[in-house]
C-alpha cells in the first residue's frame, strides 16, 4: 500500500505536473492526437497538464514521479474493487496461460451470459462486446431492426458512447431533430436522433404524441452519470416505460455505468423496472476491454446468425475478460470464497460515511452545493441550483470547481479532472481514507 503524499499547499493553485509526467505527456502530443486516448485524460476542462500513472494498488494510484493519491476514479468506474485485486489479478494470471484469445467460444462467455441473466430480470438472452460504446451502438441497431422503424430518442447530457447516432447535441429547441456532436458525424444520421431534455414530461409526451409511430427506441442512463450525476425525478422512468409500451417502441437502458456497481440489477433493480434491453460494461470485466448488451429474448433472437440484424466482434467473449469479470462479480456478491463479504452493502457503508462527512463539512461553510449520490457513486456540484438535467449541471461555479481540482491533486487526492463526471468508491478504500479526503477538501476549499 502506498503512502499519500501531503505537500504543502498555496492559494496560488499550481497547474503542473511532476517532470516525468510532462516529459511523457510532450512526447505522446508528437504521436497521439492531443496526447492522449480518450479526451477528458487531457485535463482540458480544468486547464494544465494530465499526469501519468506508473501502478495503482487498492485505492491508490503512484505517477512516473513517484507521488501517490487516493484515487476515486477507478479507471472511469470497472475497479469496483479497487486497483489489481488479488482475486482478478490471479484469475488472469491463471486463465492466461491456457490461451488469451481464441476466436472460439469458451466456457467463460457462457457462465457470464448465466450470470448476467440471472441479475438483472429484465435480461433474457445476452451478447457480449468489447465496449459499452460497441454495446448501445448495437442497441440501437437491433431497436431499429425489430421494429423496422428509424428514430431514436436520448437526452440531452447523457452519453452513450461515440457512434454516430448516439453522438448528437441538442438543436435549439426542446423539441427539434439532433445536430452533430462531433465533425464527421453525417447530418442525415444526426437527423434521425431526437434529443429531449431529461425530466422534462412534458416534451417527452409531445414528441411521442407528434411522432410515437415512427420511434424505434429510447436509449437512456437511467441515472445520467456523465454530467455529473443526475436523479430522475420520481415517476420519470415509470413513464419512459410506459410510453413506449403505450407506441410500440424499445426502452433501452445504459447501465454501462451503473449495471453491477448499484447492486446485481443496476438502476431496474432499485426502480423495479423492466427495459426491453440493457446496455453493461466496466465492472464486469474486471478491468479489461468489454461490453454487452441483453434483453427480451424475441428481440435478441433478431441478431446474427439466427436474425436479419448483423452485429459481430473478433474479441467478444474474450476469455481473460470474462474470467476477470465473473471473478470480480462473485466476490461483490460474497460468493468468492475466503468468506468474501456482500460488496453492495459495504459499499453503501462507505458511501454514507462520505457523504455524511461531506455534507456536514459543507454546511458548517455555508457553501452553496449540491451532492448527489447512490451507493459506491457521487458527485459534488457548487451550485445552489437543483440538479434536475445537464442544463443545471453547466451552471454550477466552474471556475471554483478548477481550483477545487487542482488543490486537492496537490494534496494526494485525485479527482475526475472535469465537473461533469461522476467520482467512485471501491471496496478497497476505508473510512480512514474518506477521512483524509475530507480534511484535504476542507483545507482546498478554505485556501480557495
Amino acid at each position: 500500500m502506498f503512502d499519500v503524499g501531503r505537500p504543502g499547499f498555496s492559494s496560488q493553485i499550481p497547474r503542473v505536473t511532476g517532470p516525468l509526467s510532462q516529459k511523457l505527456f510532450a512526447a505522446a502530443k508528437e504521436k497521439t492526437p492531443g496526447g492522449v486516448n480518450s479526451p477528458v485524460r487531457a485535463f482540458r476542462n480544468v486547464g494544465g497538464e494530465p499526469f501519468f500513472v506508473r501502478r495503482a494498488k487498492g485505492s491508490r494510484i503512484e505517477d512516473v514521479d513517484g507521488k501517490t493519491y487516493i484515487d476515486y476514479i477507478g479507471s472511469w468506474g470497472p475497479n469496483i474493487l479497487g486497483h489489481a485485486p488479488t482475486v482478478v489479478t490471479n484469475t488472469i494470471h491463471e486463465v492466461a496461460k491456457d490461451g488469451i484469445s481464441f476466436g472460439i467460444p469458451n466456457p467463460f462467455e457462457v457462465e457470464m451470459a448465466r450470470t448476467i441473466c440471472e441479475w438483472v430480470p429484465s435480461v433474457q438472452k445476452v451478447r457480449m462486446c468489447s465496449s459499452g460504446t460497441e454495446a448501445t451502438m448495437s442497441a440501437i441497431r437491433l431497436a431499429r431492426g425489430f421494429t423496422k422503424r428509424d428514430y431514436i430518442v436520448k437526452f440531452d447530457g447523457c452519453y452513450h458512447g461515440h457512434s454516430d447516432s448516439l453522438l448528437v447535441a441538442a438543436g435549439s429547441g426542446a423539441l427539434t431533430h439532433g445536430e452533430p456532436d462531433s465533425a464527421g458525424v453525417p447530418k442525415a444520421f444526426a437527423e434521425k436522433t431526437i434529443v429531449l431534455p431529461y425530466n422534462d414530461v412534458e416534451a417527452l409526451e409531445k414528441v411521442f404524441a407528434e411522432q410515437g409511430e415512427q420511434i424505434a427506441a429510447i436509449i437512456v442512463e437511467s441515472y445520467p452519470a456523465n454530467a455529473g450525476l443526475v436523479f430522475p425525478k420520481p415517476g420519470y422512468l415509470d413513464l419512459l416505460s410506459s410510453i413506449t409500451k403505450k407506441h410500440g417502441a424499445l426502452l433501452i437502458f445504459d447501465e454501462v455505468m451503473t449495471g453491477f456497481r448499484l447492486g446485481k440489477a443496476g438502476v431496474q433493480g432499485i426502480e423495479n423496472l423492466t427495459p426491453d434491453l440493457s446496455c453493461f460494461g466496466k465492472v464486469i470485466g474486471g478491468g479489461l476491454p468489454v461490453g454487452a448488451f441483453g434483453g427480451r429474448a424475441d428481440v435478441m433472437d433478431m441478431l446474427a446468425p439466427i436474425g436479419p440484424v448483423y452485429q459481430a466482434g473478433t474479441l467478444s467473449g474474450n476469455p481473460l475478460a470474462m474470467a476477470a469479470g465473473l471473478a470480480q462479480l462473485k466476490h461483490l456478491a460474497g460468493t468468492g470464497g475466503e468468506g468474501a463479504p456482500n460488496g453492495f452493502t459495504r459499499l453503501e457503508q462507505l458511501g454514507a460515511h462520505f457523504e455524511a462527512g461531506l455534507r456536514s463539512m459543507l454546511d458548517a461553510k455555508g457553501m452553496p452545493y449540491r451532492f448527489n449520490r447512490t451507493g459506491s457513486m457521487f458527485c459534488l456540484f457548487f451550485t445552489d441550483r437543483e440538479i434536475v438535467n445537464v442544463n443545471d449541471v453547466m451552471k454550477q461555479d466552474l471556475e471554483l470547481f478548477k481550483k477545487f481540482f487542482w488543490g486537492c491533486l496537490d494534496k494526494g487526492i485525485y479527482i475526475a479532472p472535469s465537473p461533469y463526471e461522476t467520482g467512485f468508491l471501491s471496496l478497497a478504500h476505508t473510512e480512514a481514507d474518506l477521512d483524509d479526503t475530507l480534511t484535504v477538501f476542507d483545507e482546498v476549499l478554505k485556501a480557495i
